[in-house]
């Protein structure tokens, strides 16, 4: 199905514009030009010799998606999946990834919002934070979705 719409100027109006979800007690976001879809957990396939945070990949639709959970990629404890687990299959250079998070929040603007970069500390790893956002009583912690699939679109 073609549209008329330039996909550029889609694109235009979903920046600054996040998808947030939980990961135990924290609130992450993602910036809405990333995101396809959230479906909810599916068959995944594993597939061995990956990195432990890569689950395997799911059937979308005819498409093999690989699935990160996005738990154990930011270094924190495996949960049984529940009810509120859902995958969120985002695109970036041409690739779809599915994320599986504990629950989805809510749409958030950074024009709603304060933001404000990451304080410098020191990481045991790779830095995936590219900004914070306060909404209302809320820390959001944006992802820099170029870093956090890196390693990813190197495969």
């Amino acid at each position: 199905m073609a549209s008329n719409t330039p996909r550029t100027k889609v694109n235009d109006d979903l920046v600054g514009r996040y998808l947030s979800f939980n990961i135990g007690e924290s609130l992450y976001g993602i910036e809405l030009q990333y995101i396809i879809e959230i479906v909810s957990m599916e068959q995944i396939t594993v597939v061995p010799s990956l990195p432990n945070y890569i689950l395997g990949i799911m059937n979308l639709r005819g498409k093999v998606v690989p699935v990160i959970d996005i738990r154990l990629k930011l270094n924190q404890e495996p949960r049984p999946f529940d009810e509120k687990t859902c995958i969120i299959i985002t695109q970036i250079d041409e690739m779809q990834v599915g994320l599986i998070v504990d629950s989805v929040a809510e749409v958030l603007s950074s024009a709603q919002t304060e933001k404000m970069a990451p304080p410098d500390m020191p990481a045991s790893g790779e830095n995936y934070i590219s900004s914070i956002m306060h909404f209302e009583d809320k820390v959001v912690l944006c992802l820099d979705c170029e870093k956090f699939f890196s390693s990813e679109l190197k495969m």
